[in-house]
């Protein structure tokens, strides 16, 4: 008799599914089987049962990623693993994500964490790319994803690890007959939330009550229904994998066609991966070999523009006259759906990521491995205008072309040996990689109107204003590092590392940087006192400690730098004689800085994992104290003997400290019932604070829009948290309508001194949780997430629902309205008033699936398995957010630090509706 049953698998903070068919007796075997395997989990440099692991390291499996629309790693992984936040800031298919792993910890290298592909380190600098570099990964292909959150973890990667480490692991082929699987999968994506802006009727009524100049062009038009659509998308996926006892093999091949719910917006994605290993002489020789192409085509609509206007045209001007878009309307403004026939945006990448890796056993325990990779990226992005006559557009076209050459080889020595009851793990590398980065661009204006896109027609130009621009960029990296484990009796457990990473981007003085780690881990599950306790199935108790680096800065920075004065502007002539005719001479733009050094992570970790009831109960809790000091920064220098603009240099004092805790908690139920379930999920709490700053506050983030583009919003302050809002407090209106704010400082007028800091962009608080269920044949899956203690900036309200807007004819919420005796001539100065919460809670996806016997069909000789899915993403979001989507980040860094929490005409988010099926062959 057979049937089919679902395997729980327990990972750290989740589990996992696994549909199987056996029969009766064999179930019974594999409950033994599962219970008694150790679970391996990648590591840097190789792998370890969980049961060894001394670090705080997240796995996730493919059965468990997030199922629905997903373009990226960041995708499946969000909601996952305790202490990474990752945050989809924008609802453009494909976008860029805010990945934080225990904590912003840098003022310039951003959030974004190290990925490892098959061992293979990516550099996502300059691809090319418009949105998310990720996206030349076909998550289809991903095995699984590990989480290295602390230094012991990602020590071991040295100078690259302060942000942590997600190693990515591609599927390989498995003993057995050959495997095939293909999947579709169709979409269906509509605007999520609408904004509550004023309808026809309310915006008449509205602007006449405030005594507004109404601009009454007699149509009703929902101009958010008119600039969103109902977006289709496609994928399709075809694997085959294979294994036999000296080889095995994994090929695939995908695409995808994802549309945006703006028009103009797509990612559409070609792949196609080789995975292979061959074994030779009894096992003592492996060949492992990994190939990747991808070809990704990004189409992207000015979604800042498209956006404002869907939020702020008046209402009643009609989107159409006489069955076609109405040109231009009464203030000459020309419809915005004329607009985005116009404006084109289209990037195309292909790149190309190759790794070999032999090894050799040289004598029993003793293995040599050799890495050696290539990651090509090639781009050309097209930006235009296209020429116009009703309304008027004169042409533009902005010309781009990126390469991105990364070569990796690694050289690693493995010692594997056992004395009595004491296990050793000895590993020793040397690394090299060396990164070289070319743009060129081209910029033409002023193109004739006679049909042709400007990208067809370059010499017709007017050359007058056109420009051009290469920048070349050439890094290298050398390694030295080394690992030890140690495992007495199962019991005892202890890793030593050390890394020594040399970096062309730092002075001669201090081209090296040094990041040692040390973990201790005790089994005590392992301990005769518990060796009765039936209750306990696994205990173990971790600590670790280690240093992390950081060299994300420019390129050629620590070099002396002059520029010619080719302009004239005398910043840089000198006279020779009387005549005044000076030639051009040359002036020092950055000053010789050969003690620049490395930014260091310091990390703190103590956790404990435990199990209980046959590991029906699993849940791991965590404790970390991250600081980041020897900060790195670009200042203005005071040196009088080279007086250059800015220059970059270690802050000395200054650190960033991140502490906080890390729960996880997990059960299932029996798993040889019809009705199984599991629930569980995690949260971490984090307190983030910049401490012994010697400024008074660097800015991150400023504010866009008319009145005030390049007003501070938030920033670094002494005491507070990153991303800290920094701006005056509004306390109300006076009597002629405009602003109060509260006068800090007491000195009777209101100036940037009496700004405040009020509150943060990041959350102190994640949680996720999930359920999964199934019955028979059936099975279901809910995701939800959330966070709280953040605030959000709405940039869009702002600038774009102010009273005097309304009191023009532009469309507005009734954030415009909210005080009766507000003047149409108040500004909107930054200040509290536009700053809202950013709690929310959220059902990120729910999936519904059937697998279906293929024996019932008469095909059980050819099909294993097929199965039907539906999935819902973004089905509700609970938030007193005002804007589209409480998850939000346009962007608005200045000075290359990242900003966090600013929402300023953002591409909204969709709910999707993913119609799925799989048939395994």
């Amino acid at each position: 008799m057979k049937r089919i049953y679902l395997v729980p698998t327990v990972l750290m903070g989740c589990v996992s599914f696994t549909f199987a068919q056996n029969t009766i007796s064999d179930t019974v075997k594999d409950e033994t089987k599962v219970k008694d395997i150790d679970e391996v989990v990648m590591v840097g440099y190789g792998s370890q049962k969980k049961s060894d692991i001394t670090g705080a390291i997240g796995s996730v499996k493919s059965e468990d990623f997030n199922k629905g629309l997903v373009a990226n790693v960041g995708q499946l992984l969000q909601g996952k693993v305790a202490g990474v936040n990752v945050a989809s800031v924008s609802g453009e298919p494909g976008a860029n994500q805010n990945i934080v792993i225990r904590g912003v910890g840098s003022l310039r290298s951003g959030t974004t964490p190290l990925y490892v592909i098959d061992g293979f380190v990516i550099d996502n600098s300059n691809t090319g790319v418009a949105n998310n570099p990720m996206n030349f990964i076909n998550p289809d292909d991903i095995a699984s994803l590990d989480v290295l959150k602390d230094a012991s973890a990602a020590a071991i990667y040295g100078a690259r690890g302060a942000n942590g480490v997600i190693v990515i692991t591609t599927k390989k082929g498995k003993k057995g007959r050959t495997q095939m699987n293909l999947s579709s999968n169709l979409t269906i994506s509509n605007l999520a939330n609408k904004m509550d802006v004023f309808t026809a009727d309310e915006f008449r009524q509205q602007v006449t009550a405030i005594g507004g100049k109404l601009d009454d062009m007699g149509g009703s038009t929902d101009w958010q229904d008119e600039l969103t659509r109902t977006a289709v998308s496609k994928n399709v996926n075809f694997s085959a994998a294979g294994a036999t006892d000296t080889s095995n093999y994994y090929a695939a091949l995908g695409y995808e066609d994802q549309e945006g719910i703006l028009y103009n917006s797509s990612l559409k994605r070609y792949t196609g991966r080789i995975n292979m290993s061959q074994k030779a002489f009894d096992g003592r020789v492996n060949i492992d070999f990994n190939l990747n192409g991808t070809k990704t085509e990004n189409n992207r609509p000015n979604a800042t523009s498209v956006v404002s206007e869907m939020l702020t045209w008046n209402p009643t001007y009609p989107a159409y006259t006489n069955g076609a878009p109405t040109a231009v309307f009464n203030n000459g403004a020309f419809n915005p759906l004329i607009r985005r026939e116009i404006y084109k945006d289209f990037t195309n990448n292909n790149r190309i990521l190759a790794n070999v890796s032999p090894s050799v056993e040289i004598i029993r325990g003793l293995t040599y491995k050799m890495n050696l990779g290539v990651d090509y990226s090639s781009a050309d992005r097209v930006i235009q205008n296209i020429p116009h006559a009703v309304p008027l557009e004169i042409g533009t076209l902005d010309l781009s072309y990126y390469s991105n050459n990364n070569t990796l080889i690694e050289n690693t020595l493995t010692y594997k040996f056992k004395i009595k009851n004491h296990d050793f793990n000895v590993m020793a590398g040397h690394s090299y990689q060396k990164l070289k980065l070319t743009t060129r661009g081209w910029y033409y204006q002023n193109f004739p109107i006679n049909g042709i896109e400007p990208q067809y027609q370059i010499p017709a130009a007017s050359l007058t204003n056109s420009t051009t621009s290469i920048i070349a960029n050439r890094n290298e990296l050398q390694s030295w590092f080394g690992r030890v484990n140690y495992d007495f009796n199962d019991k005892y457990l202890l890793t030593a590392t050390l890394r020594a990473d040399g970096s062309s981007k730092f002075g001669e003085n201090n081209r090296y940087g040094y990041f040692p780690s040390v973990a201790a881990g005790w089994n005590v599950i392992k301990e005769d006192f518990l060796s009765n306790v039936d209750a306990v199935s696994n205990l173990k108790l971790r600590a670790s400690w280690g240093k992390t680096g950081n060299q994300e800065i420019p390129s050629k920075i620590t070099k002396r730098s002059y520029k010619a004065d080719s302009t004239g502007s005398g910043q840089a002539t000198y006279p020779l004689n009387d005549s005044g005719n000076y030639p051009v001479g040359v002036y020092l733009v950055r000053a010789n800085n050969p003690d620049l050094q490395w930014e260091v992570t310091t990390q703190t970790n103590i956790g404990v994992d435990f199990g209980f009831l046959n590991n029906r109960l699993t849940g791991t809790v965590d404790f970390f104290k991250k600081v980041s000091d020897n900060i790195l920064l670009e200042i203005n220098p005071t040196d009088p003997i080279e007086p250059a603009e800015k220059m970059w240099k270690n802050i000395p004092n200054i650190s960033i400290n991140n502490t906080g805790w890390e729960f996880a908690l997990d059960y299932s139920s029996d798993r040889n019932k019809d009705f199984t379930y599991s629930i569980g999920g995690n949260a971490s709490i984090i307190k983030n604070e910049v401490k012994d700053s010697p400024y008074k506050v660097l800015t991150t983030g400023e504010a866009q829009g008319p009145g005030t583009t390049n007003a501070v919003i938030n920033g670094y302050i002494n005491g507070q948290p990153i991303g800290t809002f920094y701006v005056r407090e509004f306390i109300g209106l006076s009597e002629n309508g405009t602003n109060v704010f509260r006068d800090v400082d007491g000195d009777g007028i209101i100036t940037d001194n009496d700004r405040v800091a009020a509150g943060s962009a990041l959350p102190d608080f994640t949680y996720n949780l999930y359920l999964k269920a199934a019955y028979k044949n059936f099975d279901l899956g809910l995701n939800f997430n959330g966070v709280s203690g953040n605030m959000i900036y709405n940039n869009t309200a702002s600038t774009l629902f102010t009273r005097g807007r309304l009191g023009i004819s532009q469309n507005t919420t009734d954030v415009a309205t909210q005080f009766p005796n507000e003047s149409v001539n108040n500004t909107n100065v930054i200040s509290t008033r536009y700053l809202e919460k950013g709690d929310y809670f959220r059902l990120n996806n729910a999936t519904l699936g059937y697998n279906l016997n293929p024996a019932i069909l008469g095909i059980g000789d050819h099909v294993r398995n097929i199965r039907f899915s539906v999935t819902a993403q973004n089905l509700f979001v609970i938030t007193k957010y005002s804007g589209f989507d409480p998850e939000i980040n346009t962007g608005l860094s200045q000075g290359g630090i990242q900003s966090f929490g600013i929402d300023y005409s953002t591409y909204p988010k969709a709910r999707s509706f993913v119609f799925g099926v799989n048939v395994a062959f």
